[in-house]
């Protein structure tokens, strides 16, 4: 028997984890702190919500500045450049942007200089560990679907969030959604207003974190957002307004 795969305990549906479960749970991860991946697949779905709020990191938001540049930097370099190299540039315009891994690094560097491109940096320890871009419409006019979206468009909205990212390390510590957050928040320091995302749709079939670059609908109506409609496969159009700070 490979107790390893086992489930942590028999459950029965409707019924709270005993505290038995919870403590197995714990002690496992005590034992082995860097196999979320396991430890998330084969812990009882009713119990997963706890252990996310006992795994959550102590953190700190910055606004994406040449200040922060730096940090933002290492998220990326550790992760190869993000999605093929992409440095975050994909929803920017930017013709002039030379080919390769080290044209969008540049290009992401003279946005930043240039202060059109924005992003809350979850800080953990001086490193940067997620972040959410946004930014107006004419900053970040490029999102997929724009075809259908700017047909079926009813209204044009202060700002955007375009990608969310979380380092592979932090994973599971609901960091997508305090990125978020954070971008809500310099958002609204910003003067506030109308603000959409384009998350996911997601089934039971585990997607790709590729595929989920702007998280999940269920995660943007848990920060307030409301749904407008279908974008793309598996894509929606939210919005929800945000108050000035």
């Amino acid at each position: 028997c490979d107790w390893s795969r086992r489930p942590l305990g028999e459950v029965t549906p409707g019924v709270a984890a005993g505290p038995d479960e919870v403590r197995a749970s714990e002690h496992l991860h005590a034992a082995h702190p860097t196999r979320d991946v396991w430890r998330h697949a084969w812990t009882p779905a009713r119990i997963r919500p706890r252990l996310a709020l006992m795994t959550q990191v102590a953190h700190t938001i910055e606004p994406l500045s040449v200040d922060t540049w730096d940090a933002f930097a290492g998220l990326v370099e550790r992760h190869g450049g993000i999605f093929g190299g992409c440095w975050c540039t994909y929803f920017h315009d930017c013709p002039a942007r030379e080919p390769g891994y080290e044209g969008s690094r540049k290009a992401k560097r003279q946005l930043v200089e240039a202060g059109v491109a924005h992003a809350a940096l979850v800080m953990v320890d001086g490193e940067a560990v997620a972040w959410a871009e946004f930014g107006t419409p004419a900053e970040l006019p490029n999102i997929h679907h724009r075809k259908q979206y700017d047909a079926e468009s009813d209204a044009v909205p202060d700002y955007r969030v375009t990608c969310i990212f979380v380092d592979k390390r932090f994973r599971r510590n609901g960091l997508a959604r305090t990125a978020l957050d954070g971008a809500l928040d310099l958002i609204a320091a910003a003067g506030g207003g109308v603000v959409e995302g384009y998350p996911h749709e997601v089934g039971e079939k585990r997607m790709s974190n590729s595929f989920v670059y702007n998280g999940t609908r269920a995660m943007y109506e848990a920060a307030g957002f409301a749904f407008v409609r279908p974008k793309g496969l598996r894509n929606t159009v939210m919005r929800r307004t945000v108050a000035a700070a």
